[in-house]
């Protein structure tokens, strides 16, 4: 019997061309296979404090912020906080001094809620002089729980945009000057899952994240070549306040969500998800069809809704008694 082989070679020149495309599609497969377990798993991290003396952090003091700032800390560098309460910055502060990695920690209390000029001007004024190695652009905000786009009100779709989306943009501004300058840096954007699919009933947040996505990919082309890279990364749920979920296989903590992060941070790759079970998700979302993906999640998205309106109305009845009394 003629081998597999034998026929192919004695095959006709369209065979021959379906079997060479066939198995270059495979080598492509496996070789990036094999490039995504050593990024994940075998790929040493940089010697990020080689990258400047000071790393800015936003949302840093709750979450992945928080957790950012007391690695990045461990690692020997100065720690600049930037977030809305002052209390919350000096309870990290002081964290971080109580940890003993003789660092500098420095705090701007801003709400990237209202991040209007004069807040602009405060923050840029407090790191302006400050060497800048590494920016982590992590304030963010949600919906309180997923709803048709109408149903939100006027002053939660300003915060999607200035919190989500403007902060990252003026941060990057902000520090960008003096990274091109000593010709290195790296500037991290934490986006989310929710950016790389069609999600209904977030549909605001999910294109302020896929604006972080689109946005990081292209400053990291820009920039490359000055020793700048901008990174985002795309965490799914972590068990933080903004996702309301507790810790679970899915579901890392915001010190082990980091732990992994800190890891391609400073490497050229535009986009990762740092978990390994998050980005098999992101694998297997990628390859449903996208009917079954948006069926799927506004079928979760449809009953979380209806749970967070009985809680809201819950909430309502409580308060009305109340105030009956």
């Amino acid at each position: 019997m003629e081998s597999v082989i034998e026929k192919i070679t004695d095959a006709g020149p369209v065979v021959k061309g379906i079997a060479a495309v066939g198995s270059l599609f495979l080598v492509n497969k496996v070789m990036k296979a094999v490039v995504a377990f050593y990024k994940m798993f075998l790929r040493p991290g940089k010697n990020l404090k080689k990258l400047g003396e000071w790393a800015v952090i936003t949302g840093a003091t709750d979450g992945i912020g928080k957790a950012y700032a007391l690695a990045l800390a461990k690692k020997g560098i100065n720690i600049m906080l930037i977030s809305r309460t002052e209390e919350k910055l000096k309870d990290v502060s002081k964290e971080i001094a109580d940890k003993g990695y003789g660092v500098q920690t420095k705090y701007v209390v801003c709400d990237y809620s209202k991040f209007d000029q004069k807040a602009r001007n405060s923050v840029e004024n407090s790191i302006k002089d400050l060497k800048v190695g590494i920016l982590i652009n992590n304030v963010g905000i949600s919906y309180r729980y997923p709803v048709f786009f109408h149903e939100l009100d006027d002053e939660r779709v300003t915060q999607l945009i200035e919190m989500n989306v403007n902060s990252a943009v003026y941060m990057t501004r902000m520090v960008l000057p003096g990274m091109i300058d000593r010709k290195k840096g790296a500037i991290v954007n934490i986006s989310s899952g929710s950016a790389m699919y069609t999600l209904p009933l977030l549909a605001e947040y999910s294109g302020a994240k896929s604006f972080l996505e689109k946005f990081s990919r292209a400053l990291n082309a820009e920039y490359a070549s000055k020793g700048v890279t901008c990174q985002c990364q795309i965490p799914f749920y972590v068990a933080t306040k903004l996702a309301k979920m507790r810790k679970a296989l899915m579901v890392p903590t915001p010190k082990e969500y980091v732990g992994a992060a800190m890891k391609h941070i400073g490497y050229g790759d535009a986009v990762v998800s740092p978990i390994f079970l998050h980005a098999l998700q992101g694998y297997i979302l990628d390859h449903l069809p996208e009917w079954v993906v948006v069926k799927l999640i506004m079928g979760m998205h449809l009953a979380t809704r209806k749970r967070g309106q009985k809680k809201d109305a819950r909430l309502a009845a409580e308060s009305g008694n109340k105030k009956d009394k």
